[in-house]
């Protein structure tokens, strides 16, 4: 579990570095509308439920896939927490 959630915030923060990259034209990139889509799967399916709420937005894009760390770490914790008890 603790290698899943290492994955996925490593993922997480590389879509955002894209994102950032991609959005000022940082590095010499040519500024992309198109620079935060890495960032939609990750935050599925919070990114959906936002959106139906009224609330899409920048924002919500960016926060979104922090919710599934949250559960993924909340798992982890809670797994560990039995594995000890056990």
């Amino acid at each position: 579990m603790k290698w899943l959630l290492s994955i996925y915030v490593v993922l997480y923060l590389a879509a955002l570095a894209l994102l950032i990259v991609g959005t000022f034209g940082l590095f010499g990139q040519a500024e992309d509308p198109l620079a935060g889509v890495f960032l939609v799967p990750l935050g599925l399916p919070w990114n959906i439920l936002l959106d139906r709420l009224g609330l899409a937005g920048p924002l919500a894009g960016v926060l979104a896939p922090l919710f599934n760390i949250a559960i993924v770490w909340g798992l982890w914790r809670w797994a560990r927490g039995r594995r000890a008890a056990g």
